[in-house]
C-alpha cells in the first residue's frame, strides 16, 4: 500500500475544482474541501490563506488548461479558433468558472499568459489596440454564452434531439408554427444533425467579420 501524498497547494486546488465539478462554485468551502481530501480543514491553512486564495488558484488552474494560442499561425484566425474550441472544452467541463474567470482581482501568472498570450495574436495580426479589446470581448462573450447554452440544452445524443423533438411535434396546433416545425422536421431531425457544430460556424461568422474591420480599419498594422 503506497503511502498518502502530502498536501500541497496543487491538491487542495485539485480538490476545490472536483468539488466545483459536482456541486458549483458555491460548494468550495475550507470544510468541502478538506472533506474531499480526508483531512481536517485547519490543515488546508498551510497551503492556502483563505477561500479567496482557493478561488484565484482554481480560476488559474483552468486558464492553465486552455489551450495558448500559437503564435507561428499564417492565419490569426486559425490560432484564436484553436484557443477557442480549447477554452469551449474547458469550460464545458468547469462551466462554474466563467462566473468566476473575470471576476478575481487577484489574476495567477497562468492566467496574466493567457490574455497575453490572445492579445499578442491580435496585435501581431495588424488589430489596434482598441480593435483588440473589441475582439477579445466579442469571443470571450460568444464562448461563454455558448457553453451556458450547452449546459442548459435538454439534449446530449440524437435520441435526446429526437425525443425532444417529438414531444414538441405533438403539441404543435395542426397549421400553425410552420416555420418552426419546418426548422424542426426538416433540420434538427435529418440524419448528421449535430447541434455542437453550431459553435463552429458562429465562430466563424465572428472571425470573419473581424477580420473584415481588421482590413477597413485605416489605422489597422498591415
Amino acid at each position: 500500500m503506497s503511502p498518502p501524498q502530502p498536501l500541497s497547494r496543487g491538491r487542495v486546488l485539485e480538490a476545490a475544482i472536483r468539488v466545483a465539478d459536482r456541486g458549483g462554485v458555491e460548494a468550495i468551502t475550507m470544510r468541502r474541501v478538506a472533506q474531499e481530501l480526508g483531512v481536517e480543514a485547519m490543515s488546508l491553512y498551510h497551503h492556502v490563506p483563505n477561500k479567496d486564495a482557493i478561488l484565484d488558484g482554481v480560476v488559474d488552474m483552468v486558464f492553465a488548461a486552455i489551450e495558448l494560442p500559437g503564435a507561428e499561425c499564417d492565419d490569426w484566425r486559425d490560432a484564436i479558433r484553436a484557443r477557442a474550441s480549447s477554452a469551449r472544452a474547458v469550460l464545458s467541463r468547469h462551466s462554474w468558472a466563467l462566473g468566476l474567470m473575470d471576476s478575481r482581482r487577484n489574476p495567477g501568472p497562468a492566467t496574466l499568459r493567457h490574455h497575453n498570450a490572445v492579445l499578442g495574436v491580435l496585435r501581431e495580426a495588424g488589430f489596434t489596440l482598441p480593435m483588440a479589446a473589441h475582439a477579445v470581448s466579442l469571443i470571450d462573450s460568444y464562448i461563454g454564452g455558448f457553453v451556458l447554452q450547452e449546459a442548459s440544452l435538454p439534449v446530449t445524443t440524437p435520441d435526446d434531439v429526437e425525443a425532444v423533438a417529438d414531444g414538441i411535434l405533438g403539441h404543435l396546433p395542426t397549421g400553425e408554427l410552420p416555420y418552426l416545425r419546418e426548422m424542426i422536421v426538416d433540420h434538427a431531425l435529418q440524419p448528421g444533425y449535430d447541434h455542437t457544430s453550431e459553435f463552429g460556424y458562429g465562430l466563424d461568422l465572428i472571425l470573419d467579420a473581424l477580420e473584415a474591420r481588421r482590413r477597413q480599419s485605416p489605422d489597422a498594422a498591415p
